[in-house]
């Protein structure tokens, strides 16, 4: 009997259960842990995307000053947590060097943002939550080419191409924390991530290399949701800073678990 109740829950829909999971795992008296996901763009330019927006030197005087504004914005969530892009070792390492005042300058985002807000709210650490993943596109691009819709994906292409372009062009006119609230408004996020449903219906037969690129990009972003989800606790106030292209899918984990409140950090920009 036991084992056949237990075939019947695993029988269940992946959603439903990961939904009782969820359930079980938050007790209805618990506080919610509020997460303000924080879309950002990389302040280093390092080029690592296949589109890059060209940030403007975040050590110029004028670019310190907004820093600083952003910076106390967000610290008005009073977050117990900030959660990075850069793996845990690495944000450990770096954060104590910080703290100490023996990190060499940086204009990477992390330091610049996660790190200075969190020395700001006396957080002994900062959560380096991001794992590394593959990111098969040229073999996408190669059976476009093969199967006469390379057209198909030049159009995907000049879209982002667009976006980056809009963001680097609001980045030169106005202020860091301007564009800090363009791309975290739902229709830009959404924008952003219209480039990848797309790319399903670029395969035939055994050959799914849009399914392979979709299934690589979901795995990373579950894994690193999952981490966010792993240092949550009842009540706390977490600030987790990523690049754009990641927020939607992150947004969507986090709205399936329970135990998660998410919190629109507009109100903070």
């Amino acid at each position: 009997m036991r084992s056949a109740a237990i075939a019947g829950i695993l029988c269940l829909p992946v959603l439903s259960l990961v939904a009782l999971l969820g359930a079980v795992a938050h007790s209805a008296d618990a506080p919610k842990a509020q997460v303000m996901l924080v879309a950002t763009y990389h302040f280093a330019n390092p080029g690592k995307d296949i589109h890059n927006v060209e940030a403007a030197d975040v050590l110029s005087a004028r670019r310190q000053k907004e820093i600083v504004d952003i910076a106390q914005g967000l610290a008005r969530f009073e977050p117990t947590r900030v959660a990075v892009e850069w793996p845990r070792d690495l944000a450990d390492e770096r954060y104590a060097k910080y703290i100490a005042g023996e990190l060499p300058e940086s204009r990477n985002e992390v330091v610049q943002l996660g790190f200075r807000l969190a020395q700001a709210r006396h957080l002994p650490q900062v959560d380096g939550i991001d794992v590394d993943g593959e990111f098969p596109f040229e073999a996408v691009e190669h059976w476009a080419g093969a199967h006469g819709r390379h057209l198909e994906i030049e159009h995907l292409m000049s879209m982002a191409r667009a976006e980056v372009d809009k963001i680097s062009a609001l980045q030169q006119e106005g202020t860091i924390g301007a564009v800090l609230r363009y791309i975290n408004a739902p229709q830009s996020i959404e924008r952003n991530h219209s480039f990848y449903p797309a790319l399903l219906t670029m395969g035939s037969g055994t050959d799914q290399p849009g399914v392979a690129l979709l299934a690589a990009w979901q795995t990373r972003n579950l894994a690193i949701c999952a981490r966010l989800l792993q240092i949550a606790r009842p009540g706390q106030r977490i600030v987790a800073l990523y690049g754009q292209g990641h927020v939607y899918l992150l947004q969507q984990c986090l709205r399936e678990q329970p135990s998660i409140e998410l919190i629109d950090a507009r109100g903070f920009l």
